[in-house]
């Protein structure tokens, strides 16, 4: 019996040489297969991608092939390092790639116009609409949600009164909505009429006006204010009592927020 079996050598170990990772780049998230090609990697014990172990899947008998999962890493260039019992083997490159959010896409608002006052809920149909946030004419909107990344409601902030740019902002860039959206002032009123058309200087005479637009309106006559003003909830209809004032015609002027109206004639005084 020989030396040789009586005492037996230890196997030799060779240095694992690591030559390439397939693919060489992946996202930042991990989680994708990637096959390291190289000699002597068999019996691979660990893998690791810029110091973060990888979960190793699958090994060849020859020692040419390792099959991995790509742990999580920040976006940049890595090594990929292959340790078997003879040691650890120069490193590969691996590239993780910077996740990319796509840009919104926005179609429509619904509704596409709304009071200065703001308060109008809105609705934008579109894509990619997470994590917006809106602006209309450079105001945010308030209330913004966000539903599937699809469907985006929330409330219209306080504007002035025109057509404005309406843009939504999400982490994969900005979009502008096609059409914006208008602000609409109060409605300047109108005031066709009043009833009747004279009374005594002394005033104390009952009158309506009709017209239009009309709520939160006050009255003058003569540049006197009326007394005990009211509207009908149309906004069509104006009552009140005349004030004193002196004989002969005079100015009845009607004013609400948006505006003033004359009614033509005028109010006399006998």
């Amino acid at each position: 019996m020989s030396v040789a079996t009586l005492f037996p050598l230890p196997p030799i170990l060779t240095q694992p040489t690591l030559i390439a990772a397939v693919p060489g780049f992946g996202p930042v998230s991990g989680g994708n297969v990637v096959l390291l090609v190289g000699t002597n990697l068999g019996g691979a014990t660990s893998v690791t991608f810029g110091g973060v172990p990888a979960t190793i899947i699958a090994q060849d008998p020859l020692g040419v092939l390792v099959t991995v999962i790509a742990p999580a890493h920040a976006a940049g260039n890595v090594p990929v390092v292959v340790t078997t019992p003879a040691g650890a083997s120069s490193p590969a490159n691996y590239t993780y790639l910077p996740a990319v959010t796509p840009p919104p896409i926005a179609l429509a608002i619904t509704p596409a116009s709304g009071p200065v006052a703001g308060g109008t809920p809105f609705t934008i149909i579109g894509a990619n609409l997470t994590g917006a946030s809106v602006t209309f004419g450079g105001v945010p909107a308030t209330s913004v949600n966000v539903i599937g990344g699809v469907i985006l409601t929330g409330v219209t902030p306080a504007h002035a009164a025109g057509l404005v740019t309406l843009q939504v902002t999400t982490p994969g860039g900005t979009t502008t909505v096609p059409g914006g959206f208008t602000y609409v002032g109060p409605a300047v009123p109108t005031a066709a009429a009043i009833l009747p058309t004279s009374g005594p200087a002394a005033g104390g005479t009952p009158f309506a006006i009709t017209g239009s637009n009309l709520s939160g309106a006050t009255v003058t006559i003569g540049g006197v204010a009326a007394t005990n003003v009211v509207v009908d909830p149309t906004g069509t209809v104006l009552a009140g009592i005349t004030p004193a004032g002196t004989a002969g015609n005079a100015a009845v002027v009607v004013t609400t927020p948006a505006g003033s109206a004359t009614v033509t004639g005028g109010f006399t005084y006998v």
